[in-house]
């Protein structure tokens, strides 16, 4: 399928506003890490905790911040996540501190929470709790009520009720027993035990992840190296499949690339986590393969119009492939938009730096690779120049008679 057909695009002309906006992106991105102490990383790489937590009414932040500050203390971060696909969900990142079990930041987060938000009445919150727990907690009321269950039969119960809650639109919530009337196997008898034993508080833990500092530290050190193993196994095969300067300005588009999502990361204050750097894999190898379909086409016309000038080839170039660049990263960008919008706050950064990495990628292989073969190629002939001169053979003086 070609949406166009011979085209005529003056690309390389073109170049200039966008080499400079990739200089101003590439500023804006390195003042924001200065100005914010360097890199957020995610607990992935530094260790900590995270929890998201979904409320049922929109959260008070500053309340939630307090409350963790005087249970926890250490570095805490509360932000909205709220989003197309969640409401009312914040984030809640507490940093790991020495001395300090692994998992005392999720049991202080819980706690503050239950305080602030429950009840200390000693029953047990449906909206948290595992399925053990509950078969546990409601056993020996059911038996009083006469609701004689083995028991399979009760962890099959719980089990239901459990599927119920956390299926959406509920998503971990349920804000009145009297919903679990349709869950098969409730009974009255079973939901007047329930209101006897449990409470319903008014938010629900969706998601905790706990890194100790060492795995952290291993992750952030394997993520670098794995970057640059790729970039430098990509600039060897474009140097053998190609010519060195075609992979050193394949290799430099792509850092290009990586450079401007990580400056957006920090300027959208966004953390850099494992399935961001994942994201972040991908983008370089769907920039360099984009270069590369570029540089090959360039390649064969180099062969088919010698007496073309590198700067009218390389148009010619680009505007031959410009149908395949347009269909290709046109629906991988509508993918990663969804991904984006509709893909929750897991899949966010990953998604965030897809977006930003197809949009700089595509640009990057016309408007930074290709510009650099030609400055490359005006570089040469500069310096064949003056040798050509000076090696030409003197004029012959005319005879006088």
């Amino acid at each position: 399928m070609e949406l166009f057909k011979n085209t005529n695009y003056d690309f390389l002309g073109k170049k200039w506003p966008f080499i400079i906006a990739s200089l101003v992106l590439t500023a804006v991105g390195f003042g924001s890490i200065i100005a914010k102490g360097g890199i957020r990383y995610g607990i992935d790489f530094r260790g900590g905790t995270k929890m998201y937590v979904k409320f049922a009414n929109p959260p008070d932040v500053e309340k939630i911040r307090a409350a963790l500050g005087s249970k926890i203390g250490g570095e805490i971060s509360v932000v909205e996540t709220a989003s197309i696909s969640t409401k009312n969900e914040i984030m809640i990142d507490a940093e790991l501190r020495e001395n300090r079990e692994l998992d005392a930041e999720r049991k202080g987060i819980i706690e503050a929470l239950n305080a602030t938000f429950g009840q200390s009445t000693g029953k047990l919150d449906l909206n948290n709790v595992g399925q053990q727990a509950l078969s546990e907690r409601l056993r020996d009321p059911l038996t009083r009520a006469g609701v004689s269950l083995s028991d399979q039969q009760l962890q099959d119960l719980c089990k239901s009720i459990l599927t119920y809650r956390d299926t959406p639109p509920r998503s971990g919530l349920i804000s009145s027993f009297q919903e679990l009337a349709t869950v098969s196997g409730v009974t009255p008898q079973v939901i007047s035990a329930m209101n006897q034993e449990l409470y319903l508080a008014p938010f629900h833990s969706s998601g905790v992840e706990i890194v100790g500092p060492k795995v952290g530290g291993e992750l952030r050190q394997q993520a670098i190296l794995a970057t640059l193993y790729a970039l430098a196994g990509m600039l060897v095969y474009i140097a053998f499949r190609f010519e060195w300067i075609y992979g050193v300005a394949a290799v430099v588009a792509v850092i290009h690339d990586t450079l401007i999502t990580i400056g957006l990361f920090s300027v959208f204050n966004k953390e850099i986590s494992l399935t961001a750097v994942a994201a972040l894999l991908t983008l370089v190898g769907y920039s360099m393969n984009d270069t590369i379909v570029v540089f090959d086409r360039i390649r064969e016309n180099l062969k088919l119009l010698r007496k073309e000038k590198l700067e009218s080839l390389i148009n010619i170039s680009v505007n031959q492939t410009l149908s395949r660049t347009i269909l290709t990263s046109g629906l991988t960008l509508l993918t990663a938009l969804s991904l984006w919008l509709f893909g929750g706050q897991v899949l966010n950064g990953f998604s965030f730096a897809l977006v930003v990495g197809i949009i700089v990628g595509t640009y990057s292989s016309v408007f930074i690779a290709s510009p650099l073969l030609v400055f490359y190629q005006n570089w040469i002939d500069s310096r064949k120049s003056p040798m050509a001169v000076a090696a030409a053979p003197a004029p012959k003086a005319k005879a006088t008679k």
